[in-house]
């Protein structure tokens, strides 16, 4: 038996990004966007969210949304260093995740009690995640790595240990069908929903629009397994 250390996502958290199946990843520049946006997604029906740490005010926009958009599930990408994980924590974050698969990071994520999911690409990664008690994984970048095909050759010396993958890079509306389908997928990670350019210009009812419509796919997609 795979040695298990203490799993590294709380089961409360892992229910929930299954339920609803897309987690909305976000770039804001402008505090004053934080709230309108997780308006807009939850209308859409996507309620967890990964707020990336590559802007000044992702950890004010977090608080923000924790305090007047509770229902969101509120996560943080990006989360490189020990000194993040603290902030994140201290911003009310429910889990977070990072490109890659850092012992430390998983340690640290463990420590503070936050549900964490490491990256991995290969067969190596995958080990690492798994010797530290994770079992939800964000596989990075996904299409460009070979997409559903490289995953699913990759996972199955592992399958019996029934990891669960949230596929994020080069994920769309046209190929979320084709990860969302397989029995290794929990969820995807979707930057296009609410792009960058979107969030600044404001537009909010298309966010909306973008939220309803991989909701429905992904309804649809649940409906028939």
């Amino acid at each position: 038996m795979y040695p298990i250390a203490q799993q590294a996502m709380s089961p409360e958290i892992i229910k929930k990004i299954d339920e609803v199946g897309i987690i909305a990843v976000l770039v804001i520049d402008e505090l004053k966007h934080a709230v309108p946006l997780a308006k807009a997604l939850l209308e859409g029906g996507i309620d967890a969210i990964e707020l990336t740490l590559r802007t000044p005010v992702a950890l004010d926009a977090a608080r923000l949304i924790k305090k007047e958009v509770p229902e969101i599930c509120l996560g943080f990408g990006t989360v490189l260093t020990i000194e993040q994980v603290k902030a994140v924590v201290d911003a009310g974050a429910d889990f977070a995740v990072a490109p890659g698969c850092n012992p430390k990071i998983i340690a640290e994520a463990r420590k503070q009690g936050l549900s964490f999911a490491p990256g991995i690409m290969t067969p190596t990664d995958i080990e690492m995640a798994l010797e530290e008690g994770c079992r939800v994984l964000k596989y990075f970048p996904a299409e460009s790595s070979g997409g559903m095909d490289h995953l699913t050759n990759m996972v199955a010396p592992y399958q019996y240990l029934n990891p669960k993958f949230i596929p994020l890079g080069g994920c769309n509306l046209e190929n979320a069908g084709s990860y969302l389908e397989s029995s290794l997928i929990t969820a995807i990670g979707g930057s296009w929903v609410a792009k960058r350019p979107l969030i600044q210009s404001e537009n909010w009812a298309e966010i909306t629009k973008n939220a309803t419509e991989i909701r429905t796919l992904i309804k649809k997609i649940k409906a028939n397994k």
